[in-house]
């Protein structure tokens, strides 16, 4: 379904071959493309920040 949604949303385009077994390949368009140092930054902080989640968890699931 995530792919799916993917290629409606024109971040990525599926190809059929026909062949058997069944093949099929995605790739990102240029759209799609266009998130990936977006979704860096976001990498960068969850790392960054990691820690601080995990203890803020820690000290809610501990009331």
């Amino acid at each position: 379904m995530t792919l799916k949604n993917l290629e409606r949303d024109g971040l990525a385009i599926r190809e059929v071959f026909p062949e058997v077994p069944p093949r099929v390949e995605y790739e990102m368009t240029d759209l799609g493309r266009s998130l990936l140092l977006p979704m860096q930054g976001l990498v960068n902080w969850a790392k960054d920040n990691w820690g601080h989640v995990r203890e803020a968890q820690s000290t809610y699931d501990g009331k």
